[in-house]
């Protein structure tokens, strides 16, 4: 192969269309936009209107609600901290925050209000957690293998506001 000889495949590229350009080129005078209205000008926005009918968005029920105030965690749990321990990612001797549960891999972006801890799976590795939450048998599994573990009391909306 040789660097000249390099070209894209066959169709993967498309010439550009040159529009209002006369007549004969198949592309002139409305450009291809046909005549006139609203789909022919720029800035045109009518992606759910259906014609004056109810439109289907309307139509349909609203149901349930989103909430506001629901805290955002990552979660992880027992038997993947144990993977992680067992193949030598983390680190039992050190202390254990969400920093270290991420270089080690167990999530890629952490939650707006940190790492929650679950009961699911088994841990033997003696750890020093720290962590946003945790669940009750999550809390008793760390604490009959030996470990220990701090859960860090939620941030106020109000400390946050003030930080920004």
């Amino acid at each position: 192969m040789k660097l000249n000889e390099l070209s894209d495949n066959p169709g993967a590229r498309h010439a550009r269309k040159r529009v209002g350009r006369g007549i004969g080129s198949g592309l002139g005078k409305t450009s291809g936009k046909g005549h006139k209205g609203q789909k022919a000008r720029s800035g045109v926005s009518i992606k759910g209107f259906e014609g004056g009918q109810m439109p289907l968005y309307r139509r349909l029920p609203k149901r349930g609600f989103k909430n506001l105030f629901a805290r955002d965690y990552v979660e992880v749990t027992l038997g993947r901290l144990q993977a992680a321990v067992d193949s030598k990612r983390l680190d039992p001797k050190k202390p254990v925050d969400a920093e270290a549960m991420r270089q080690a891999g167990l999530f890629k972006k952490p939650g707006r209000d940190g790492v929650r801890l679950l009961g699911s799976g088994e841990l033997t590795a003696k750890l020093d957690l720290t962590v946003a939450g945790a669940t009750k048998s999550a809390a008793e599994a760390v604490e009959k293998a030996g470990g220990k573990l701090t859960v860090l009391p939620p941030a106020k909306k109000s400390d946050q506001q003030d930080q920004e």
